[in-house]
Order: structure tokens, then sequence, then C-alpha cells
């Protein structure tokens, strides 16, 4: 691909699906969405929605994994849109760049900030004198991006070994829940609870709600690039790279299935539950007990935890990349490698402090946090979208070793409308009346990430950045690999 080699090939295949398998995380995912499902379109659209748009995010990996295996870098999707696109290579390179590292830090601070949610709702269930506040929601987050950061400092064999861990902690944790929930209860909703259809938002159109209800679905599929990101550090990249994007999405599209469907039957009290501070949660107290309840919760922080670390890893090798083609502020900096650990340390502590600085306003309030951190979905997928793109439009696109042969320009073209779709979907207003509190910020947040992207491009980074850079003939490169 033109680099010389400064990281290390320490995963194997198991270890390139187990990133983008925590990432993704069903049981993160669905206990952090489950209950604004539960008020969109209600189990009608929690089971049916995530059959479809499980499907729809399907094509989206295919696409990504063909074009994983052609373009294995590190760089992933800015990288393969820089060599993709026929002409403003640069301007294609560096708006996939910005949207992807800010759809990324966005992703590690959210999911920082959901698993200290989660364990103060833990500690409210011990210590019912506990007070939650905000302030120490932020400070816990605080705490959970050190820990992570400090995972990321060393070697990469640490990080394969806890994703390893990971992929067994979620489907363990998925089997103990599911399990929980089917043997405990003295009581289940029958199979009609599926066609049941809810509508809490607000608004009156039915078919609006129900749109909005497959937001659930597609805020669970977000982050699985992290098997391209991981190219550089996997053997056997151009195969094992794309089978970790498909395998990750296929498990989890299963997993989830089983798991939401198993919240969905244990469902008593809907309004109550519908209402509840946590609605996942308030299930798990009413069909399991207090006692249990807690215990699954743990579950579930430690999933979120673990999908935080893996959020990390990948958003570290994006900045890594993207600062080794001279794309971002001090990229002497960011695109070093320790000479011991063989990691980007300092990319590292930079996705650290630039996922602080997302949480930092929930210290005054819920709604600034989340203003901010809303692009991380649309920032993500947009980025998936452009490579995508530039691939449907490329007529000579060398395919690698794992392919869709014929069938790569339709499964493309399937992509890029869904990714259009959701997008939109993302940005709509989610809840009604609209005010300050309930308004959806994130075409704001969006917008501005662009404009600031935009205003750069022309000030400066136009002239200095042209895309990925190549730093000579496979022969010179091998000749200035530093391992």
């Amino acid at each position: 691909m033109g680099y010389p080699r400064k990281l290390t090939r320490r995963f194997k295949a198991f270890d390139n699906f187990a990133i983008s398998f925590t990432i993704i995380n069903i049981i993160s995912g669905i206990f952090s969405s489950f209950g604004f499902g539960m008020n969109a379109g209600g189990p009608r659209i929690l089971v049916f929605g995530w059959i479809a748009v499980a499907a729809m995010v399907l094509f989206v990996g295919a696409s990504m994994a063909e074009i994983a295996s052609a373009y294995p870098t590190s760089g992933a999707l800015y990288f393969s849109a820089g060599k993709l696109a026929k002409r403003h290579k640069g301007a294609w390179s560096w708006y996939t760049g910005w949207l992807n590292f800010v759809g990324q830090v966005g992703g590690t601070a959210a999911t920082g900030y959901a698993a200290a949610t989660f364990i103060q709702a833990f500690l409210v269930m011990q210590w019912p004198s506990y007070h939650a506040t905000a302030q120490q929601t932020v400070l816990i987050t605080a705490v959970i991006l050190l820990l992570q950061a400090l995972a990321n400092t060393y070697t990469v064999q640490l990080v394969a070994l806890v994703n390893r861990i990971s992929v067994w902690w979620l489907l363990v944790g998925m089997v103990v829940i599911v399990v929980a929930l089917i043997a405990v209860p003295d009581h289940h909703q029958s199979a009609s609870v599926v066609t049941q259809f809810t509508n809490n938002t607000g608004f009156s159109n039915g078919i609006y709600a129900a749109l909005l209800g497959l937001l659930v679905t597609s805020w669970t599929f977000t982050g699985f690039d992290g098997s391209f990101h991981m190219s550089e550090e996997t053997v056997q990249a151009t195969v094992n790279a794309p089978k970790g994007i498909m395998r990750s999405i296929g498990y989890s599209a299963v997993t989830g299935l089983i798991l939401m469907l198993a919240l969905v039957f244990a469902i008593g009290d809907y309004a109550a539950q519908a209402s509840a501070s946590a609605p996942p949660v308030q299930i798990l107290i009413d069909a399991l007990g207090m006692t249990t309840a807690k215990l699954l919760l743990l579950i579930v922080i430690g999933s979120m935890l673990f999908c935080g670390l893996a959020n990390m890893t990948s958003n570290t090798r994006q900045i890594f990349a993207f600062s080794r083609d001279g794309a971002m502020p001090g990229s002497r900096w960011w695109h070093s490698v320790s000479s011991r650990t063989r990691t980007p340390v300092k990319a590292v502590w930079l996705a650290a402090a630039c996922s602080l600085v997302l949480v930092v306003p929930g210290w005054w309030s819920h709604t600034a946090f989340t203003a901010i951190v809303s692009v991380n979905v649309v920032g993500l997928y947009l980025a998936y979208a452009v490579p995508i793109y530039l691939r449907l439009r490329h007529d000579d696109f060398q395919q690698g070793p794992w392919n869709l042969g014929r069938w790569g320009k339709p499964v493309a073209a399937v992509a890029v409308v869904w990714i259009v779709a959701s997008s939109v979907l993302f940005m709509l207003p989610q809840a009604s009346p609209i005010n300050a509190t309930s308004f959806n910020y994130a075409p704001i947040a969006l917008v501005a990430v662009l404009v600031i992207a935009t205003v750069w491009w022309f000030a400066t980074a136009r002239r200095r950045f042209q895309g990925p850079v190549s730093y000579g003939s496979p022969d010179e490169v091998a000749a200035m690999d530093l391992i």
C-alpha cells in the first residue's frame, strides 16, 4: 500500500472479528436504546425492525469488506476514498477522514458515558441512599477513559487478549440474560406481543414513529470498520479483515435478535416500564427480582466497558494513519510508535483526551452532551458511504481476494441508499413537543463539523494534503520497514 511497516501483525482472524463484534456490542446497544424503541414503535419495530435493519447493514458491511480486501490499511475509509476517487482525491480523503475521526471519538465518549450512567444505576440499586448526579457521571466517565487508554498503551497482544475475553463475555452474558428471562419469570407475554405497536413519541403519525424506532438497531450496528482499521496488525489481512467485518455483523444480528425477543417477552407493565428511567433495567427488576437484576446489570456494564476499549483501539489506529499522511495538527507526534510496545501510544492518549473533551459539557447539561455525541452515528455512516459510493463509480476497481464478484456494484448501490436514508432519520426530530431538551442536535453538530473541515481545507489543507502518501515502490518501502 506504499507504507513502511511500523505496527506488528499480531492479530489473528478471531482477534480481528473480536474487535468489531465488541464495538457493535449487542448487549450495550440494546440495553442503552431499548427504552427508546418501546416508545417509538414498540415490540413490532423492536423485533421486525431489528431483522430489516440488520439485513441492510449486511449490505453495507459486504461493500466495506470488499474494499477492505483491496486496501487493507489502518487508514481504512479515508485511504480507500483517496484511492478510489477519480478527481479531487485529497478532498474526498480529507472529508472522509474527519467524519470518521469525529464519529469514532463521539462513539468512544458516548460508550464511556453510557457505562458511567449504568454504573450509577447499579450504585443506586445497591445503596438506595446514593444520589446520582451529572457531575459524578462525568467523573466516572473520565476514570473509564483513563483505564481504557492505559490498556491500549500496552502491547497489541494485550488488546487482542481483552477482545477475545470480550467476545465470550458477550456471548455467555447474552445466554445468561436470555436463560434467566425465560426460566425465572412466572409470566411471559404471548406470541402476539411482537405485533404490538406503540407510539409515545408525541408525533401523531405512526409511520414516522415506526421509522424512528429503526434507529434502535442502527445505533447498535456501528463501529464494524474496526476490523478494517486493524488491517496492518492482522495476519492475512486481505482475507481476515473482510471476514471479521461480515462475521461481526452476522453473529451480532442473530444473537441480538435472541436477546431482543427475550426482553420483549419479559415485559410486564408496559406503560410503567416504558416510562422508567432505564426501561430494560426495570424489566429485569420486575421479572427477576432486585438481586438477580443487579447481577445481570454487572454483565451489561462489563459489556459497555469492553465496547469502549475496542472503540478506542479503532479510534487510535485511524488517528495514527490519518497523521501518517499529514492530515492532523501535530501529525509528527500522533503517528509515532513506541519502540517497546509497537503501539501508537501518543495517538491513544489523543483519542482519550478528545473523548473527554466531548464528555465535559455533560457536567452542566445532558442535552449539551447529547448534542455533541449525536454526530457519532451520522459521522461514521457518512464516512462508510463515501468509499462505497466511490467504488460504485469506479469502473476499474481492482478487487482483492475477498470480493463480491459481479454483485459488487448492486450491493454497493443498496448500501449507499440505506446509509443516506438512515442518516436522514438520525437527523429528524425524535420527540414532540420540540424544545431545547428534546431537540435533535445531530444536524447542527454535523454541519459544524463540515464547516470547520471546509474552512480548514480551503485555508491551508488543500495545499499540503493530497490524500494517502506513497513512500516509494514496494522494494523501497520494504527497505524502510521499521520492524
